[in-house]
């Protein structure tokens, strides 16, 4: 009992009789493909669940297709958690559909279970076995070919480097290494759908870095993955396709270009110098692109909103009209910035 309790986080979403009946009970699963569906992996027409009277996703609908990485962020209660234990179906919910693969996800669709790994950002693994013998435990959930789990192990200890480390312990790793043998016991079934739910929480750079490429390897290798993080720059960095989700609702969706595009400030200029005018001001917002001047100490900050030379037109401007400067700096918009123009900046609980 001690021991089921303490994988209980990691396997919670598969319904308690699958993991006493896996391997034994078999069941016949009729695929259905529709042929807009056929290169989907999950698909998630107008969600709705309410907890009483608080809706917690309100029409929300998602489409993942095969080879993606999809980057699922929002604020604190945005029902980002919701929409995923509903994916799982951990959650019931109050209208709309999700299929997996083309399939209708119940709690006894043991078929797509299977082919889902699952990594949450709270570690869950078993103290007294050791790296591989974890590994193996958890992918023996799913593989009962003793010859076939070991080769699938190997493989996963390889895609997060704990070849040093098969003989510990957990509570002689480190963090990041202790994230790893988390990542590593969710993939090692060879899973074609990867939920990774902030899996680089607290790890230092080297293990930040190994974590991204093992999940970059992973993609590459034919796994579709969704991935939540409030780190924005891992986000902008991995993910092919973002979806903003806010108080439940569907609120962008795209590729981190299209999304910057949203942005009305398309790059900020800041230029070190002490004698500017308001003269000067007035004349740098007749420059075209250039929609915002604002003067903060010895530093002039210019916001434009598209434009591919606004940089050497404000720098002519200077010269041209004697005016003094230092360092110049240019910025383009990042991810973060554009997460909080779409969900606002005031604190989350």
């Amino acid at each position: 009992m001690t021991k089921v309790m303490q994988i209980y986080d990691r396997v919670h979403w598969l319904n308690r009789s699958f993991l006493f009946t896996m391997g034994t009970r078999k069941k016949k699963h009729h695929r259905r493909k529709d042929k807009n569906m056929a290169n989907e992996v999950v698909t998630v027409d107008n969600l709705v669940k309410r907890y009483g009277d608080k809706i917690a996703v309100e029409h929300f609908s998602l489409h993942i297709r095969e080879g993606e990485i999809l980057g699922l962020l929002g604020p604190n209660g945005s029902g980002k958690t919701t929409t995923i234990n509903c994916i799982l179906s951990l959650l019931k919910y109050d209208r709309g559909e999700i299929r997996i693969f083309g399939e209708k996800m119940t709690p006894s669709s043991y078929a797509l279970k299977k082919r889902i790994g699952v990594v949450m950002q709270n570690v869950a693994v078993v103290e007294s076995l050791n790296v591989y013998e974890n590994i193996d435990f958890f992918c023996g959930l799913y593989v009962k070919d003793k010859a076939k789990r070991r080769e699938l192990v190997e493989e996963a200890i390889a895609t997060t480097e704990l070849q040093d480390y098969r003989k510990y312990l957990p509570k002689k790793l480190s963090g990041g290494l202790l994230r790893r043998l988390n990542i590593a016991c969710g993939i090692a079934h060879k899973p074609e759908l990867i939920i990774f739910d902030e899996p680089t929480v607290a790890v230092d750079p080297q293990s930040r870095n190994a974590i991204l490429d093992g999940i970059r390897k992973l993609n590459r290798e034919g796994a579709t993955i969704i991935y939540t993080s409030h780190y924005m720059e891992e986000v902008e960095e991995l993910c092919s396709r973002i979806v903003v989700i806010d108080k439940g609702k569907n609120l962008v969706d795209g590729t981190v270009a299209q999304l910057k595009g949203k942005l009305r400030n398309s790059e900020t200029l800041t230029v070190e110098t002490s004698s500017v005018t308001d003269e000067h001001i007035n004349g740098l917002l007749k420059i075209n692109h250039i929609y915002d001047v604002t003067k903060s100490g010895e530093k002039l900050i210019i916001k434009c909103d598209g434009g591919s030379h606004n940089l050497i037109n404000v720098m002519n401007y200077l010269m041209e009209n004697n005016v003094e400067f230092g360092r110049v700096n240019a910025e383009t918009p990042t991810l973060n910035d554009v997460f909080l123009e779409i969900t606002g900046k005031e604190l989350r609980d």
